[in-house]
């Protein structure tokens, strides 16, 4: 009997359990989009004056400087393009510079990993440690953009995401007037539109059980 390297939950063979793997493929799908959802925030705030702060110090700084780290070439795609070069390296691939903007490198990056994880789940050593860091840059970033609840919020159904303990969220998910991404408020797990037909389909499964 194996043991799933990042909820630790006893498996038949692989590295990580059927429910690391698909978190960790939703995950992988939100990225880019988490990433472009962090623009606004580097705009200026409207209450941020000009030059020095009225009790005679420096200004604020306009913008966040998580922000601006996540967003940076060292950032999102420095940390995904590492776990590419690592996986090319154990897949004996001809390793490639990454290049273009910080953005077209996430997808990239994120891309490539995600055509990856069928091999990844089932038989890299590393697997539990790629699935822990995508996790935690998806909450990272989550957090950051905090998506508020609006009064005419849409409501979606209840949050499939699977806990380390191999249990479901439940919570219950929300889309806000405007809002593109549907972040959980009680796990943080995030669901682009990319992912909203298999996000459906993990409602109508967990619904189904639970008739059961």
């Amino acid at each position: 009997m194996d043991i799933c390297l990042l909820c630790e939950s006893p498996m038949d063979g692989g590295m990580l359990c059927v429910g690391c793997t698909k978190s960790t493929r939703v995950r992988l799908e939100s990225l880019p989009t988490l990433y472009r959802g962090l623009a606004p925030l580097l705009a200026p705030s409207a209450s941020v004056g000009q030059g020095r702060s009225g009790k005679g110090g420096p200004a604020p700084l306009p913008v966040s400087l998580d922000v601006l780290d996540v967003r940076g070439p060292g950032g999102m795609a420095a940390l995904l393009e590492s776990w590419v070069d690592a996986v090319r390296s154990e897949r004996r691939r001809p390793e490639q510079p990454h290049l273009g903007s910080p953005e077209g490198r996430v997808e990239r990056a994120a891309g490539e990993l995600l055509d990856q994880l069928p091999w990844i789940a089932v038989s890299w050593s590393e697997a539990g440690d790629l699935a822990r860091e995508v996790r935690e840059l998806t909450r990272t970033v989550s957090t950051m953009i905090r998506p508020p609840v609006h009064d005419d919020s849409i409501r979606i159904g209840h949050c499939p995401a699977v806990h380390e303990n191999g249990t479901i969220c439940g919570a219950v998910l929300r889309l806000g007037r405007g809002e593109r991404v549907v972040v959980c408020g009680w796990c943080g797990y995030s669901y682009p539109p990319a992912t909203w037909a298999g996000l459906k389909v993990f409602m109508d499964e967990d619904a189904a059980a639970g008739a059961a």
